[in-house]
C-alpha cells in the first residue's frame, strides 16, 4: 500500500496517528468489500498531509474519491459538514464511516485546482463560496466552537514561549484570539481550511470546495485562510485584507485583525521573518 510521502511524516509524529497509518491496509480492504469500490494509488502531493485520498470507482463505474481522514481535532467534524452542506457548494458525500472517518466523495471532472489562476481570480472565487457556506446549522449540532480550536492553538504557543521572537507581538496576538472568538458580531459554521488548493473544478459547478474543518465561529475569521495562501500577503498585506474583506461581505477591520493574530501566534512551522513581517506591518 502506497503512503503519500507528506501523510508519512505527519503521521511519524505521533503515536496515534502512527498506529492509524499501521491499520490503513486492512481499513481500505475492509472498505472496498462493503461500498463494493476498486481503489487506485492515492493522490501524492503537497496538499495531502492529513488524510489518505485516492481515485475509486463504485459497482456501477461511477468515478469517486476515497478519503480516509488521520486522527486530528481540526478534521474531526468533516463528515457532519460535509452532510450540512450537501454539495452546496462542496462536494457530495456518497458513503461514510464515522468511526473509521472515511468517505466516499463525489469525483470532480477535471478536478484542476483553483491555485493554477492567478490569485485576484482566486479571491473572487473564494469569497463567492465562503458567502455560499456560511449558514448556520439548528440545534443540535455536533460543531464546536471555534475557541476550541483557538484554544488548542494557543496552548501550542504558549508551551513554545522560550522561542518567540516578539513576545509582545506575540502576546497581542493570543488576546485577540480571545476577544475576537468572544465578541463576534455572528456567528455561523465557517469553512477554516477553504484556499485554493482546496477547491477544484467541476462539471457539477464550476468550482466545488473539499476538505471543510467545521466549527462554529465569527465569518471574518474564514477568510483568512485564503490570505495566508496568497504571496500578496507579504507584499500589499492592507490592500488585500480589504479586497477580501469586501469581496466577502466582511468588516475589514476584524479581518485584519484575525489576520494579525494568526501572524503572531501560529508558529507550527516555526516563526518566520515574513511571517513576523506581516505582523508587524498589520498590527493594530
Amino acid at each position: 500500500m502506497k503512503i503519500p510521502r507528506r501523510l508519512q511524516a505527519t503521521c511519524d509524529k505521533r503515536p496515534e496517528r502512527a498506529a492509524w497509518l499501521g491499520r490503513l491496509t486492512d481499513t481500505l480492504a475492509s472498505l472496498e468489500r462493503r461500498w463494493s469500490i476498486g481503489v487506485d494509488d492515492p493522490f501524492d502531493n503537497d496538499d495531502v498531509s492529513c488524510a489518505w485520498v485516492a481515485p475509486a470507482t463504485r459497482a456501477d463505474g461511477t468515478p469517486a474519491v476515497l478519503k480516509l481522514g488521520m486522527p486530528h481535532l481540526e478534521g474531526e467534524h468533516e463528515i457532519q459538514g460535509l452532510r450540512f452542506w450537501d454539495g452546496n457548494p462542496t462536494v457530495r458525500l456518497l458513503e461514510a464511516d464515522g468511526d473509521l472517518n472515511a468517505m466516499l466523495l463525489e469525483h470532480c471532472v477535471p478536478g484542476t485546482p483553483l491555485r493554477t489562476l492567478p490569485e485576484p481570480e482566486q479571491d473572487v472565487v473564494i469569497a463567492g463560496l465562503l458567502r455560499r457556506m456560511w449558514r448556520m446549522p439548528s440545534k443540535p449540532h455536533p460543531f464546536r466552537p471555534l475557541s476550541a480550536m483557538l484554544d488548542y492553538w494557543s496552548a501550542e504557543t504558549l508551551a513554545a514561549a522560550e522561542r518567540w521572537p516578539d513576545a509582545g507581538l506575540v502576546r497581542e496576538g493570543l488576546r485577540l484570539f480571545d476577544e475576537l472568538a468572544r465578541a463576534a458580531p455572528a456567528e455561523t459554521l465557517l469553512a477554516t481550511d477553504l484556499h485554493a488548493g482546496n477547491v477544484l473544478r467541476s462539471e457539477r459547478e464550476p468550482w466545488l470546495a473539499i476538505d471543510p474543518k467545521p466549527f462554529v465561529g465569527d465569518p471574518a475569521y474564514d477568510a483568512t485562510q485564503h490570505l495566508f495562501n496568497c504571496a500578496r500577503l507579504g507584499l500589499e498585506p492592507d490592500d488585500l485584507i480589504a479586497r477580501m474583506a469586501d469581496l466577502s461581505g466582511l468588516d475589514r477591520d476584524r479581518v485584519r485583525l484575525w489576520t494579525f493574530a494568526r501572524a503572531a501566534t501560529e508558529f507550527r512551522a516555526g516563526w518566520n521573518d515574513s511571517l513576523m513581517t506581516i505582523a508587524r506591518s498589520i498590527a493594530p
